[in-house]
């Protein structure tokens, strides 16, 4: 992907100075939003996960809690290393590096969840419409797709967040839930379309 060449100095930068660059670990706001994603989320435990952009791997180990295999990557060479420290010990969990949508996994099976947390305004149009069609492609039929993305504009974006979650919306898939905040938007799409309350009978 462009993002690879375009912003490998920015990563490299980041993680060369910092363990946690963004202050995952410290920050209210980081704990809250994976907080909010994993509430989101229409099950309580899925079969095989991937999180693509996983970082340190902060939200890799709360996703580790509630599947039972767990395919996290990164680009960053250096977050692959510190997500692998971070999920040590957590048996169902393989952290690997992948250029997306290049190295999308998809000789590792179907997932019944995609995660999508931070990545997508990294990639240009064309390739963030080829990671929404590796989405598509590698989805269970009882899939759940989740886009999680910071709002407001920084000098490293390639695209809009509304252009992210335009192109994963447009694969017709329904949507379960919607977050939005003036810092970051939250969806959830499922290719079964009923509530939680009515997959557990409730109405």
């Amino acid at each position: 992907m462009s993002q690879t060449h375009d912003h490998r100095p920015y990563f490299d930068a980041l993680y060369s100075t910092s363990e946690d660059p963004y202050a995952l670990r410290q920050r209210w706001y980081e704990a809250r939003k994976r907080a909010l994603l994993l509430a989101a989320l229409p099950q309580a435990r899925y079969r095989r996960v991937y999180e693509p952009g996983c970082g340190i791997g902060e939200l890799t180990l709360a996703l580790s809690h509630r599947c039972d295999y767990l395919l996290a990557s990164d680009f960053s060479a250096h977050a692959v290393e510190l997500a692998r420290r971070r999920t040590q010990g957590r048996a169902n969990v393989r952290v690997v590096q992948h250029v997306l949508p290049t190295d999308w996994p998809r000789d590792a099976g179907r997932f019944d969840l995609i995660v999508l947390s931070e990545v997508g305004y990294f990639l240009d149009r064309h390739d963030m419409q080829r990671l929404a069609a590796c989405c598509e492609e590698t989805l269970e039929a009882d899939g759940t797709l989740v886009a999680c993305d910071w709002r407001p504009d920084f000098a490293q974006r390639s695209l809009s967040t509304k252009e992210v979650h335009g192109a994963l919306a447009a694969l017709g898939l329904a949507r379960l839930a919607l977050h939005e905040e003036d810092d970051f938007v939250l969806q959830v799409w499922a290719r079964d379309g009923r509530s939680v309350a009515e997959r557990e009978g409730i109405r």
